[in-house]
């Protein structure tokens, strides 16, 4: 299930070539910079994340939504300590206290405060990652320790470190009784009890502890910026029914005659929205990668940054809350079950579908959530391009605006087979209502 070491140590470590070339650079007729720049600090430490995601066995989406957003509040309230112009999202997140403040008058260095915050909430939120990965971190955490103190007084360095390291655990504390703190058995109940009542959704595999579903309890955990899990319900799914001409069974003939005609370009689709659990960063890591792209071409400031991976962190984990919420309240079948019950008895999916139930897609629902913020921090007609999986060979792909990505990545899963259309459209729209609960956070005066 693991990459080999050296290429994921190559990958980890490519960044911090980019880190020593910023803190050794000496610009033309300017002096040396005195310690490491707070934005190479920040989108390194994420493109660590990324790959770590990949090595972590109990990172599922959800599980990952949730550590992208901790992660991003922690980056967001280290600098907002240090920039009157950031207004703290204590008070704006439910039960989230104001952080420790800094010592009125002192001095601090703003990349060393970065480092130490993001080295500690790393080192917490991916503590049960592999040996590869531990050395990764350590290597990584070694090579911005010494260059973002390269030049700073030890009395600033020890301070500013301190500090860091204060905003980490005060926003760890805080994530610990949110309900998803504690993963156990992958994710999946020892024990469930499938419903026996047609159209509910039963298991699609064979694996021993994918015969209960990934995480049903998680959305009653506590969110971020909406007031609870079910604060953007959907209507039902189409009534379920077996009889040809109804309106569940046109959804499947619709997925079933998909799988049968698709073209290059719907292939190439699905499997670039994918985002399969330790094959990729999945789907909430891959609106990161985009982001993180976006700051690099555009040359974002670590505010405007820290301040868009907050935003962007926030909106998939309540995505995911909001999602899961509604599957296990709808707990439909999956198109895999039904097609091969009432259509085609050797029927087979594009992808792998995964163990839960079907309806809201999470792909829908969280890109929805993305593409709201996205485009609330960016604009409408915001143009990039997305490289995500070039190191996997799939070729970047160029997107006008936030809802095309958005829209391709929902539409990717009736390509896939995973999901009916009322799953897909629906998501869409819960996204979207979970996305507007973060766009009313206050961040940037």
């Amino acid at each position: 299930m693991t990459r080999l070491p050296f290429r994921f140590l190559l990958r980890i470590l490519r960044p911090c070539g980019l880190l020593l070339a910023t803190v050794l650079a000496v610009a033309s007729g300017q002096p040396a910079r005195a310690s490491a720049d707070p934005q190479v600090v920040l989108t390194t430490w994420y493109r660590l994340v990324l790959e770590l995601v990949r090595h972590t066995p109990t990172y599922s989406p959800p599980v990952a939504a949730r550590a992208f957003a901790y992660l991003g509040i922690t980056a967001y309230e280290a600098t907002a300590s240090g920039n009157p112009g950031m207004t703290s999202l204590a008070g704006q997140l439910i039960a989230l206290t104001p952080p420790p403040a800094r010592n009125a008058g002192a001095t601090y260095d703003e990349g060393l405060v970065l480092q130490a915050a993001m080295a500690a909430s790393v080192a917490n939120f991916f503590g049960n990652t592999g040996p590869t990965g531990h050395r990764a971190k350590a290597a990584l955490q070694d090579k911005l320790d010494k260059s973002a103190a390269d030049g700073v007084a030890p009395e600033v360095a020890a301070r500013s470190r301190a500090h860091g390291k204060a905003v980490a655990d005060h926003i760890l504390a805080w994530s610990q009784t949110d309900g998803g703190a504690a993963i156990t058995n992958m994710g999946f109940p020892v024990t469930w009890t499938p419903s026996d009542q047609p159209g509910h959704w039963v298991p699609t595999s064979r694996i021993v502890p994918q015969q209960a579903p990934l995480l049903p309890d998680w959305g009653r955990n506590r969110p971020l910026a909406m007031p609870d899990g079910s604060s953007c319900p959907l209507p039902p799914p189409p009534p379920y029914s077996e009889e040809s001409g109804s309106d569940f069974h046109a959804e499947a003939v619709e997925v079933w005659q998909a799988s049968r005609t698709l073209t290059a370009e719907q292939r190439e689709i699905a499997a670039f929205w994918s985002d399969d659990p330790m094959l990729s960063p999945t789907p909430p890591g891959h609106w990161i990668s985009i982001l993180l792209e976006i700051a690099d071409r555009d040359r974002l400031d670590p505010t405007r940054t820290a301040d868009a991976l907050a935003r962007l962190g926030i909106a998939m984990s309540d995505g995911f809350i909001g999602c899961w919420d509604a599957k296990f309240r709808h707990d439909l079948i999956r198109p895999v079950t039904y097609i091969r019950k009432t259509i085609d008895a050797k029927w087979e999916p594009l992808l792998i579908t995964p163990p839960f139930p079907e309806y809201p897609s999470g792909h829908s629902t969280q890109s929805g959530a993305a593409a709201t913020v996205l485009t609330a921090i960016f604009g409408a007609h915001f143009s990039f391009t997305d490289s995500t999986h070039a190191d996997d060979g799939l070729p970047p792909r160029d997107y006008p605006d936030f809802w095309t990505a958005a829209n391709e990545a929902a539409i990717s899963r009736l390509y896939g087979g995973i999901h009916f259309r009322a799953a897909i459209e629906r998501g869409l729209e819960q996204g979207a209502c979970i996305g507007a609960h973060v766009n009313a956070l206050r961040t940037l005066e």
